[in-house]
């Protein structure tokens, strides 16, 4: 069973942190309010499938839940969805294949899993949430032998598009895949001409995706209804950078 525990500084007093795939239907529904909090009130997404402030798809029946849950007040604070090759085929393909194609990154014979839906209780951004999500992801990819972590990193388009750009362009010249694994996007964003920082502005989930040795695949989509810019990000198992995987653990212990 995939778990890992954490303690998380509170105000008042400290909260345990525990990490698993869940299937529990109250639990499941804590971590599509916590998408909805997220996505459509933190973010402005419109979701076009969502009702009673939950978010909800039809990958969501198939897909296994990976959540962060705060023990103590029995809150679910963090979340990742993951599909994988098995899964994917039973929704008619991986969720990253309805904004890019991809195929110069599906290879014949290689096992994927794609996280997404990825997200933290803004209450509880101090890192260790994070952590804990990439453990379980990290513990999944080896249990069940996957070559490849795949997904989209969703950019805040709340402040238009500069910042966006900035970021793009900081990936394009530090974090891009070669060139033979790239993934065109079915809806590009607006390239406009700006100066700012962008290493300065990745948001923190995408920062730690890429300290954990991801790279992204080209150009990103843009996705009009989240109200974002989605990267797609790609990890080779034999890749993941250890050393920041460890110090992840570290500061759980």
């Amino acid at each position: 069973m995939l778990q890992a525990t954490a303690r998380q500084q509170t105000e008042t007093l400290e909260s345990p942190l525990i990490a698993r795939i869940t299937d529990d239907p109250v639990e499941i529904r804590q971590a599509m309010e916590l998408r909805y909090r997220v996505f459509a009130e933190g973010m402005g997404a419109s979701l076009p499938t969502a009702s009673e402030g939950i978010d909800r798809d039809h990958f969501d029946d198939v897909c296994l839940h990976l959540i962060v849950k705060d023990i103590l007040n029995n809150r679910v604070v963090g979340y990742s969805r993951i599909l994988t090759n098995e899964l994917a085929a039973r929704t008619g393909g991986f969720y990253s294949a309805t904004e890019f194609d991809l195929s110069s990154i599906l290879q014949p014979g290689k096992r994927y899993m794609e996280i997404g839906r990825t997200c933290v209780d803004p209450d509880f951004r101090s890192g260790a949430v994070i952590g804990l999500l990439w453990s379980g992801i990290a513990q999944f990819m080896a249990a069940h032998n996957m070559d490849y972590l795949m997904g989209c990193a969703s950019i805040s388009l709340n402040d238009g598009y500069s910042r966006a750009v900035a970021i793009v362009n900081h990936l394009r010249e530090k974090h891009y895949t070669s060139e033979d694994m790239r993934a065109e996007p079915k809806v590009h964003m607006p390239r406009i001409d700006v100066d700012l920082d962008g290493k300065s502005l990745v948001p923190p989930l995408l920062k730690a995706y890429l300290r954990i040795g991801v790279k992204v695949c080209g150009e990103p989509c843009l996705d009009k209804e989240f109200n974002v810019a989605d990267a797609l990000i790609l990890l080779k198992s034999d890749e993941i950078n250890q050393r920041y995987l460890r110090h992840f653990a570290r500061a759980e212990a």
